[in-house]
């Protein structure tokens, strides 16, 4: 069957994740036909096997992690009058049943708002057929149906990459969607890799009760975020108990049966019930029919685009974690918006990358945005920095918070704020008035001067901005 294009601008979105669903609704808000295409259901991998389980995970975690605590606030458990020492049993199963709920409630949420935007949502699998077509393979069988576009945009996500001697296997090898189908709580979890998902998994199952492994191949973990940070994390890691190998690269994982043997480089086998393999993601760019669309992809096989998303064919766009663009929900779904307002003739306003905050859900959260500490060590700009401790805070001591800091870089001359950090509880939420800072320019006088709560943790951003005062001539 085929489809032929209307009067409308017909724009086609391969893939219904954050990026894809943010697109689809922008497009049928400026009036443009919209198709959607979608393999496993609206919200893709984002919502249904990564982000909301997963953060979701790490929710309860933490609130196991409060109760586990809460003696030291002063508060008392008791049985029928008698005291007790609080001990959290977790039954996963039906947490996992919880997150699979929700998550699937929110991928429903989301095709019910896309269908009232007028979206026609097409359960199956696209492919291009040069760059204005796609054919669309129905998830339920039946006629492909050929459907021609004035614009397309990919926004197919990216799959967990997979180690030749480390082949997941669903029940003890597993990787990040397959964690969801334990019924039990790992006794001892072996996570391979210590960047952002490894890092979260390891510190939730840690909070949960499991043993923890920790196996990173770089001399620290989550190698890419702010020294410190990272620092203060592997403490709060080895403190609660995990074991933590630096410079150690897992040669190969066996499921024996009842346990797992994860053999290292150096000849040292690590015995364990379970192993979370997290090393990274690979597109999900193959059987597209990209490169024979003429649509450039670099060695690691992403899209290659321009800061408003577009491709090496001017029709055809990409958003999220299968294009070259930063992988985050957040930019993705940003990235879809531009695109439909490039394509459409709206004002689009090129991402700038610098500007997104980005955001680690170990416990406490580690949250950044904007230049670097070590790009101001090395040069790249001329910098001052301002560092509150938490411990400080009035806030946070009656919150019983005792790890974490505040970080603020200001630029040298004019004072404007061009980066921070934040590791504390819900950084995720405290990163955004210094995003908010750096997206408009404003230096730290107007930060400092802006009214914050007292008390509250975001009285510590106002306190870092005042310290660099002294960097405005």
């Amino acid at each position: 069957m085929v489809n032929k294009l209307g009067s409308k601008h017909r724009v086609v979105i391969i893939g219904g994740g954050p990026g894809g669903y943010e697109a689809a609704r922008t497009a049928a808000q400026l009036e443009a036909e919209v198709i959607l295409i979608e393999e496993r259901g609206v919200g893709g991998n984002a919502v249904l096997t990564d982000v909301v389980p997963s953060k979701t995970l790490i929710a309860t975690a933490e609130a196991a992690q409060r109760v586990a605590v809460a003696q030291s606030l002063g508060l008392e458990f008791s049985v029928e009058g008698k005291r007790v020492n609080p001990h959290v049993e977790v039954d996963l199963k039906t947490l996992n049943k919880r997150l699979l709920t929700l998550a699937q409630d929110q991928s429903e949420d989301m095709r019910e708002a896309l269908v009232e935007d007028g979206v026609r949502i097409i359960d199956g699998r696209g492919q291009l057929d040069g760059n204005h077509h796609v054919v669309v393979q129905p998830s339920a069988g039946g006629e492909s149906e050929r459907i021609e576009a004035k614009t397309i945009i990919v926004a197919v996500g990216a799959s967990p990459r997979e180690l030749p001697d480390a082949r997941t296997d669903g029940k003890r090898i597993l990787n990040w969607k397959q964690l969801y189908d334990l019924e039990e709580l790992p006794e001892h979890m072996i996570v391979v890799g210590s960047g952002v998902t490894g890092a979260e998994f390891a510190s939730a199952y840690l909070q949960l009760g499991s043993k923890v492994t920790l196996v990173s191949s770089r001399d620290k973990v989550l190698p890419g975020n702010d020294s410190d940070a990272a620092e203060l994390i592997e403490k709060v890691f080895t403190s609660g108990g995990m074991n933590l190998l630096r410079n150690a690269r897992a040669k190969s994982v066996k499921n024996t049966g009842q346990a797992v043997e994860v053999e290292l480089a150096d000849g040292t086998t690590l015995k364990g019930s379970h192993c979370l393999m997290a090393v990274g993601a690979i597109p999900n760019t193959q059987g597209l029919n990209l490169e024979e669309a003429g649509i450039a992809l670099n060695e690691t096989g992403h899209v290659v685009v321009n800061k408003v998303a577009r491709t090496s064919r001017a029709n055809v766009y990409a958003i999220g974690d299968c294009s070259t663009s930063m992988p985050l929900a957040s930019v993705s779904a940003m990235m879809g918006r531009t695109a439909v307002y490039h394509t459409l003739g709206d004002v689009a306003t090129p991402t700038r990358l610098r500007n997104v905050a980005s955001n680690v859900f170990t416990s406490p959260e580690i949250a950044q945005v904007g230049w670097s500490e070590q790009e101001i060590k090395d040069g790249l700009v001329r910098g001052e920095v301002a560092t509150i401790e938490l411990e400080t805070n009035p806030r946070a001591k009656m919150e019983g918070i005792s790890e974490g800091f505040i970080k603020l870089f200001a630029s040298v001359g004019s004072g404007t704020v061009i980066g921070g950090v934040v590791v504390a509880p819900r950084a995720s939420d405290l990163i955004y008035p210094i995003a908010v800072a750096i997206e408009n320019r404003l230096t730290v006088d107007q930060l400092a001067k802006t009214y914050t709560v007292y008390p509250s943790l975001s009285g510590s951003i106002a306190e870092a901005a005042s310290e660099l005062h002294p960097a405005i001539d």
